[in-house]
């Protein structure tokens, strides 16, 4: 693992769910707006989502017994800080808190779906076990955990977000 040597940032606060424009009749101050993180996920609204033109991947035949499994080691991972890689059209470097102490840095070719500003300070799914891998002169050290799908002819990816909640190192089983 190599460490960035950047010095530790302060995370980015969420913002609020509810618009905050007085235009919008359902604003609400500040303070009536601290208890909406309180808002249990069945008193939310279910936004509607069309997955008939969606195509998956086949699951694979092929069995992993639970000794395998267990070697990897998933975790919940801060975003500190994300860049564009320069002259890679793909790459974008992330800055993350994976719960050590030391910040860890991995490359992911997901540019095409997302810009650099609007990923730091969510939190992520990382398998940080894996030995690095030397992209554009950077070692990448683990791998976002991301799915993938085809919707018609497009091909869409969605980096696995978690519950800001949950702490950078969390262990996933």
């Amino acid at each position: 693992m190599t460490a960035c040597g950047n010095p530790p940032e302060e995370l980015p606060t969420m913002k609020t769910l509810k618009s905050e424009s007085p235009e919008n009749k359902d604003f609400k101050s500040a303070e009536d707006n601290t208890n909406d993180q309180f808002t249990t996920a069945s008193e939310k609204t279910e936004e509607k989502i069309d997955f008939s033109n969606v195509a998956i991947e086949p699951l694979f035949e092929d069995q992993v017994d639970f000794e395998t499994f267990s070697k990897s080691n998933f975790r919940a991972v801060k975003v500190k800080d994300c860049i564009a890689v320069a002259k890679s059209k793909k790459l974008l470097q992330f800055t993350l808190d994976d719960g050590s102490g030391t910040d860890r840095t991995i490359l992911s070719g997901i540019h095409e779906y997302y810009e650099p500003e609007e990923l730091i300070g969510k939190t992520c799914v990382a398998i940080t076990n894996l030995p690095p891998r030397k992209m554009m002169g950077i070692d990448s050290c683990g791998m976002l955990i991301s799915a993938v799908n085809k919707r018609g002819e497009n091909e869409e990816l969605h980096l696995l977000m978690l519950d800001p909640h949950i702490p950078a190192g969390a262990k996933m089983y």
